[in-house]
C-alpha cells in the first residue's frame, strides 16, 4: 500500500534584526574595494542589477569590515543561526497548533556555518523539545536546500505514518562576506546575499487535511562536472564563496530537459502545473527559469518580492517563497523547484489542500 502523502500544516519565516539598504551597502563596498580592485567597476553593476531594495543580516553593517576570521564567523553565525531557529520554529509550530514536545522529528537544513551540536540541540530548552527527538541535521545542500529539505521531511513523515516532522531551514549567507577576496564573485555574494530561516510542519495524520498543501512527488537532478559552478572554498579566513556566472545560462539550457523528465516519471508536465514556487537566486536567474520554462516574462511575481525585499538567503528563500504562495491560495498542483551546488536541481509536487 502506498505511503499517504505528507501534509504541510504550517509554515512561517524569520530574519534577523539588521537591515541593509542595497543603496548603503553599495556605496560602502565600492568606498572598501575601488583602490585595491582594478575590476571593480566592471562588476558594481549588480548592485543596481540585482533585483533586491533591502537585506537582513545577523550582525550590523559595521561587523563585516573587521577582520573576522572562523572563531569571529562561528560565534556570529552560531548566535545568529540559533536565534533564527528557534523564531521560525516557534512562529510555524504556533500556526499548527502544536508545542516543541509534540514534534518526532527535526530536520535542520544550513549551509551557512558549523554547529556541533547542532541547531536544534542547542535550541531544545527553548522550544521544549521530547528528549526522544529524532534529529536530522543536513549541511551542503546551499540554495537546493529548502526544496530538498522539504522533500526529506516529508518523506520522513510519510514512513512514520501519524508523526510530526519540523523542517527548519536556516543561513546566514551575510557573514561569508570577505574585504580580503578581490574576486568577482565576492563582489557578486556581496550585492546578494541576506540571512533568513524558515520552518514547516509536516504530518500525514489525518486531521492535518486542512493543511495547506500536501507532497505528492519529489526529485533530484545532479549533473556530473558541475562542481565549480557554486558552492563554497574552505581557507584560514572562512568560507569563500563559488558562483560561476554561467548559473543562468546552463539553467537556461539544461533546466527545461531535467525538469520534464522528472515530471514525466509521475505522468506530469509543465503545463500540469498551475505555478512554479522557485527560488529566486537573483534576477538573471528567475529570468532564466521563466524562459526555460515557457511562462511568462514578470510571472514569477512573488520570487522577485522576495528578492527584493531579503535578497538570496539560500536555503530558506524558496520556503518564504511558498509562503506567499500559501497565502495567497495555491492553485490545484504547483511545482517547486530550486538550484544548488553540485551542481543540482530540486523539485517538489504539491497539490493543494481543501479550501
Amino acid at each position: 500500500m502506498a505511503a499517504a502523502p505528507a501534509w504541510i500544516t504550517a509554515i512561517a519565516s524569520a530574519v534577523p534584526p539588521y537591515v541593509l539598504d542595497q543603496d548603503d551597502v553599495s556605496a560602502r563596498v565600492r568606498a572598501h574595494f575601488i583602490d585595491r580592485f582594478p575590476s571593480f567597476d566592471r562588476v558594481a553593476n549588480v548592485f543596481a542589477t540585482a533585483g533586491i531594495k533591502k537585506r537582513h543580516c545577523v550582525q550590523p553593517i559595521e561587523w563585516f569590515v573587521r577582520d573576522n576570521g572562523w572563531p569571529e564567523r562561528t560565534s556570529a553565525y552560531l548566535e545568529g543561526a540559533g536565534a533564527l531557529f528557534a523564531t521560525a520554529a516557534e512562529l510555524a509550530l504556533e500556526r499548527a497548533g502544536l508545542c516543541g514536545s509534540d514534534i518526532d522529528t527535526i530536520v535542520t537544513v544550513s549551509s551557512t556555518g558549523i554547529a556541533t551540536p547542532s541547531l536544534e540541540a542547542r535550541a531544545f530548552e527553548r522550544l521544549k523539545f521530547r528528549r526522544d527527538v529524532r534529529r536530522v541535521p543536513v549541511f551542503g545542500l546551499g540554495c537546493a536546500g529548502g526544496v530538498t529539505g522539504l522533500s526529506i521531511a516529508s518523506r520522513l513523515a510519510e514512513a512514520d505514518p501519524g508523526s510530526r516532522v519540523l523542517l527548519v531551514a536556516v543561513e546566514c549567507c551575510s557573514l561569508a562576506a570577505r574585504h580580503d577576496a578581490l574576486t568577482k564573485s565576492n563582489i557578486v555574494a556581496l550585492a546578494l546575499f541576506g540571512d533568513g530561516a524558515a520552518a514547516a510542519v509536516l504530518t500525514t495524520e489525518p486531521g492535518a487535511r486542512g493543511g495547506a498543501a500536501r507532497i505528492t512527488a519529489s526529485a533530484e537532478r545532479l549533473w556530473p562536472g558541475t562542481l565549480d559552478i557554486m558552492g563554497w572554498t574552505v581557507d584560514p579566513q572562512g568560507f569563500g564563496v563559488i558562483f560561476d556566472q554561467s548559473i543562468p545560462v546552463f539553467a537556461h539550457e539544461h533546466l527545461r530537459a531535467a525538469t520534464d523528465d522528472m515530471l514525466a516519471e509521475r505522468s506530469a508536465t509543465i503545463a500540469d502545473m498551475g505555478r512554479l514556487v522557485c527560488h529566486p537566486g537573483g534576477r538573471k536567474v528567475i529570468e532564466a527559469i521563466e524562459a526555460a520554462l515557457d511562462q511568462p516574462s514578470g510571472s514569477l511575481k512573488d520570487e522577485r518580492a522576495v528578492l527584493s525585499e531579503y535578497g538570496n538567503m539560500s536555503a530558506p528563500t524558496v520556503l518564504f517563497v511558498l509562503e506567499r504562495a500559501i497565502a495567497r491560495g495555491l492553485p490545484a498542483r504547483a511545482l517547486m523547484t530550486a538550484l544548488g551546488p553540485g551542481f543540482t536541481l530540486s523539485t517538489a509536487v504539491l497539490e493543494a489542500g481543501p479550501s
